[in-house]
């Protein structure tokens, strides 16, 4: 599968700050990419590099092939983009607004109705922004970054300030997207319940490094995956698993216990199964447990060190 984005060793400094520490990622073409990251990680500072707002110290950021510092024109002709400040006119009307910016890129106005239909906006076309819901101004941002079918869209917290309606209506959008118009998605969140219902593949950024990348669904089924399990004697089924090598964790549904990573996780359920069956502790379930996006994140992105507050960049 081809990449729509990559970046190589990107790097950003702002005077003895490093806020993007040689970030190298891949995101495929067509892909949902999900972008996590505690506040200050490094997250906005690189969408604004990849967006040719601000230049990398050093590395390079590469969007459909082309070197955003090299070509920023170029590079920007494949990206649309979705930023937290809508800049919206409140006393035109949603296409009004969308029409401004068509004449900018030089595009017919057949473009205005097809944005707003993906976004399912059309009835609300020609009401005022200043009338707009925090949604439906989200949604008309999305249909902005979309005009001219750009290969690329990158958006920074779509969902962020919404209701729980909103947030479903955004994720619905987002995950259609790539099937509807052939686009790439990088969205950054800080929602990791809704990452997880809706990218494809995801990127975790930790005081400026990517410490983790992968599809999904690979990274849930291949990290550590777990056995979870319940018995008529918890203490004797811990002291089992522990002395079988198992790094073991007390739920409120029972036992967890830690696969090493590239562990076949039905294999090792089935081990466990016997053995406690031998030991005559009576096993009332037990089976694979796919790690969570939450999991995943918390065990890779550690908090910040308590150290001299910096001026926050991203």
């Amino acid at each position: 599968m081809s990449a729509a984005i990559e970046t190589h060793r990107l790097t950003r400094r702002f005077k003895r700050h490093l806020a993007v520490d040689a970030v190298s990622m891949t995101v495929p073409e067509r892909a949902v990419y999900g972008f996590l990251g505690r506040n200050g990680a490094g997250k906005t500072t690189t969408l604004k590099m990849l967006l040719g707002l601000i230049r990398p110290t050093e590395g390079a950021a590469l969007v459909c092939g082309v070197d955003v510092a090299r070509d920023r024109l170029a590079a920007a002709r494949n990206v649309g983009a979705l930023l937290e400040a809508h800049g919206f006119y409140g006393n035109l009307s949603g296409r009004e607004n969308l029409d401004l910016t068509r004449t900018l890129l030089g595009l017919p106005a057949t473009e205005i109705d097809r944005v707003l239909e993906v976004v399912e906006m059309t009835a609300h076309a020609r009401r005022r922004v200043s009338d707009y819901s925090l949604g439906m101004r989200q949604r008309l941002g999305l249909a902005r970054a979309m005009l001219g079918a750009p290969p690329v869209l990158v958006l920074d917290e779509p969902t962020n300030g919404l209701d729980p309606d909103g947030i479903a209506d955004m994720r619905r959008f987002l995950r259609a997207l790539p099937e509807r118009t052939g686009a790439t998605v990088l969205l950054s969140s800080h929602l990791l319940g809704e990452i997880e219902q809706t990218a494809t593949h995801v990127g975790i950024l930790s005081h400026g490094k990517l410490v983790l990348e992968g599809a999904l669904d690979r990274l849930k089924a291949d990290l550590a995956p777990e056995i979870a399990f319940q018995t008529d004697d918890k203490v004797r089924a811990s002291a089992l698993a522990v002395a079988r090598g198992f790094e073991l964790a007390e739920t409120d549904d029972g036992l967890v216990a830690r696969l090493r990573p590239g562990e076949d996780a039905r294999t090792a359920s089935a081990a466990l199964n016997r053995a406690l069956i031998e030991a005559d502790i009576a096993v009332f379930s037990i089976g694979p447990r796919a790690r969570s996006l939450e999991g995943i994140y918390r065990e890779v992105s550690a908090p910040a060190p308590a150290v001299q507050a910096q001026p926050e960049y991203a």
